[in-house]
């Protein structure tokens, strides 16, 4: 190895170390559920939050939760965990955002300014960003 390539190893190691992933314009944000399967959320505290490490989303009743990252274009989350409360008329929802986030990694996410759209596995849902 020659001087040269010696010098400009570790320079490029750094640079490739402080490299932002492609999930970082998505942490911290937090997303209001406009739809989920075609249809307005039952509860309108429906979110969806992206944590440095973890997301979590509630449709108004049950929170869920787990690791993600972005590859590609597709979500990759999971394994998810859940409160398990029966709360009437939400669990089609909830069940449908569930596999969706699950769908791994089939799950498309699109974003374009504040409008986010999650899709896989049959189920699909259109958000607004909320911050």
């Amino acid at each position: 190895m020659n001087l040269k390539a010696l010098i400009l190893l570790p320079l490029a190691l750094s640079a490739c170390a402080m490299a932002r992933p492609v999930s970082a314009p998505l942490v911290g944000s937090e997303w209001r559920f406009n739809q989920i399967d075609g249809a307005e959320p039952v509860r309108k505290n429906a979110r969806l939050t992206f944590h440095p490490d973890r997301l979590s989303a509630n449709v108004g009743c049950n929170g869920m939760g787990g690791e993600w990252r972005i590859n590609k274009g597709r979500l990759i989350a999971g394994p998810f965990m859940s409160t398990q409360m029966w709360c009437e008329g939400v669990m089609d929802q909830e069940r449908a955002l569930g596999t969706l986030l699950a769908s791994n990694p089939v799950l498309t996410v699109k974003v374009k300014g504040k409008a986010m759209t999650l899709k896989g596995e049959g189920h699909s849902a259109l958000l607004t960003r909320t911050n």
